[in-house]
């Protein structure tokens, strides 16, 4: 093997092998007969000598295109196709706001502009207590809603015992370690009467750099008889929660238990008044943060009540936070009158202790009840 000759593919070989400059015989065979192409006969007797190579070379040659002439006129180049048309920003744009917000999307946009141009120019206005209205029921009372009623799924019953008009006191039960009734018990008379529930807060809330601003713009206001009764005077609808942070901080194991509803001042203030009582019983707020724990020194240290301990926080961090969705029940119970006390009747201590005892007695009795019906604390 090591003295074979090495012929190269094409070059030369056996006859009937491609030679370099033409194909073979079998390749020629497989190849489409072109017949050759007839030159027409010349006249000229003259014209049947051969030519010459250089008139032949220049026979076959085509013939190259003019060049154009150099002008000093500017050539326009197409303009580069870079973006996307503004018109198509808008169609985009008014199809996906019809697909968030719905055909009457325009509207919405302009109330909304509108809304903005007020709180600009300062052209809004707010009570003596700083409840802003518009906000409250634009802001608030939107981002509440659906934790009401797809999260804790609120079943309210008795709304009809609450005046339509006039002012009127709502005492209710307070449980959840945070207070996220008052603001569920906000909501839910809002949506079904129209009204706007003014809670009494404790000076705590008042003292938390956010949180009290947005007490105040929610109509919220100082737990004082002063404040009470100037609400109730003027017609409004004024909730207060007697237990305070012993109801909404009490361990799980005494949960639906009622703390005590302190000196009565609430029922004073109604005495006073001449406005009904109306008891609110709620439950579901207890199971929200189930309270295991407490850090007592933890808490003296930051100057709050309690620091809570649950199954998930702080073990889970920030996702302890979320409430647990727990079946909520609110029931307003029928009207305690006091048009009927004679004047002065709110400096008796005997009669102030007494309707306190009967709406506590009315309130605890009323979760028994409802505690009864609920199938399960989810469902």
């Amino acid at each position: 093997m090591g003295d074979a000759e090495i012929i190269p593919i094409g070059t030369r070989g056996r006859q009937g092998r491609g030679t370099g400059t033409q194909p073979s015989s079998a390749a020629r065979g497989l190849a489409p007969h072109k017949p050759a192409p007839k030159r027409p006969a010349s006249k000229n007797p003259a014209s049947k000598k051969p030519a010459s190579k250089k008139q032949a070379s220049k026979e076959q040659a085509p013939k190259a295109a003019p060049r154009p002439e150099p002008t000093d006129e500017p050539v326009e180049e197409p303009a580069p196709t870079q973006g996307i048309p503004a018109a198509d920003w808008l169609t985009a744009f008014q199809h996906a706001a019809v697909d968030v917000f719905g055909d009457d999307w325009e509207p919405q946009l302009a109330r909304f502009l509108a809304f903005l141009r007020r709180r600009v120019t300062g052209d809004y206005t707010v009570d003596e207590y700083g409840f802003d209205r518009e906000v409250t029921e634009r802001f608030l009372m939107s981002a509440l809603r659906p934790i009401a009623q797809k999260w804790f799924r609120i079943e309210v019953r008795g709304i009809e015992n609450l005046p339509a008009d006039g002012g009127a006191l709502v005492v209710s039960n307070h449980s959840g370690t945070i207070p996220v009734d008052g603001l569920m018990t906000m909501v839910s008379i809002h949506d079904h009467t129209g009204r706007f529930l003014r809670p009494l807060g404790a000076d705590l809330v008042f003292r938390l750099p956010f949180v009290s601003s947005m007490a105040r713009r929610s109509g919220a206001t100082l737990a004082c008889h002063e404040d009470a009764e100037r609400m109730l005077r003027n017609g409004e609808l004024v909730g207060v929660w007697p237990e305070g942070f012993k109801g909404i901080g009490k361990p799980y194991a005494e949960r639906y238990k009622l703390q005590r509803f302190g000196r009565g001042g609430f029922v004073a203030a109604a005495v006073r008044t001449g406005v009904p009582i109306v008891p609110l019983s709620v439950v579901g707020a207890e199971e929200i943060y189930p309270l295991v724990g407490n850090l007592p020194s933890l808490a003296r240290l930051l100057g709050v009540p309690y620091i809570p301990i649950t199954p998930f926080f702080p073990v889970l961090g920030p996702l302890g936070l979320v409430p647990l969705p727990s079946k909520w029940l609110l029931e307003f119970g029928e009207p305690i009158r006091t048009d009927e006390f004679d004047a002065g009747a709110a400096e008796d201590p005997m009669l102030v202790f007494n309707v306190t005892d009967q709406v506590r007695e009315t309130i605890q009795q009323t979760l028994y009840s409802l505690l009864m019906q609920r199938q399960s604390v989810f469902r």
